[in-house]
């Protein structure tokens, strides 16, 4: 029978605070930063292949589709591999990680954004034609505004797998909260320890953002 020896006396504040907390704060910045720039350029990307026009639909389509079929990790190695070469500098493993967390998830937000955009009635599009509104004014005022509200539990349930995804910027030697974790594990020879103290940390976080999705669904389905 394998004796794992596992102790967790060396787990201490001083640890978290020294190796952890970093790459925890790297990890929300880039789940806030992927998920504000993500919903914009997904937005727009949504109102490209809603919009009817060939020359705005294809190159939106063509790009949500090519990205939702790439795993993340090969988009962020190859942004953080080939721009450096094409460009003729580097541009840092973090600023690498924004960039492509961004452009990746843009393309699952605007899925997400669509299908909350064609869920409006198009009794209320077709209301605000009459009123005098141009395609912009009615998604402004109109559309976007309701399309946002019954697609928050998605969007939010989204932004929870993006902080999840967040640990594998490690693989371009990001500062991530798993990164933290791991060098605390090997500071202290407790590389078992380490790795299931972080899986601990990003389940806790996780649950607890899942249960207030679920609560804030149950909230918006009462105001429907």
């Amino acid at each position: 029978m394998v004796n794992l020896n596992i102790d967790w006396s060396f787990f201490t504040w001083d640890l978290f605070a020294n190796f952890v907390l970093k790459g925890l704060y790297f990890s929300v910045a880039l789940t806030v930063v992927a998920t504000l720039g993500g919903i914009a350029l997904g937005t727009v990307l949504a109102l490209m292949r809603l919009s009817g026009r060939k020359w705005l639909e294809l190159p939106a389509t063509v790009y949500v589709n090519g990205m939702r079929s790439i795993p993340l990790v090969m988009v962020i190695l190859w942004f953080f591999l080939v721009v450096p070469m094409v460009i003729g500098r580097p541009i840092g493993a973090e600023v690498s990680a924004v960039i492509t967390f961004v452009a990746f998830e843009a393309a699952y937000f605007s899925e997400i954004m669509r299908a909350g955009i064609q869920s409006i009635p198009r009794g209320q599009v077709f209301a605000g034609q009459a009123l005098g509104m141009t395609y912009g004014q009615n998604m402004k005022l109109v559309v976007l505004p309701q399309a946002f509200r019954n697609m928050l539990p998605v969007l939010l349930t989204q932004t929870i797998i993006l902080f999840q995804d967040t640990s594998l910027v490690y693989a371009i030697g990001a500062y991530d909260m798993l990164k933290g974790f791991e060098i605390a594990g090997k500071n202290y020879g407790r590389p078992i320890e380490a790795y299931l103290a972080a899986a601990v940390l990003y389940f806790v976080i996780c649950y607890a953002l899942s249960w207030l999705v679920k609560r804030l669904h149950r909230r918006i389905a009462i105001i429907r």
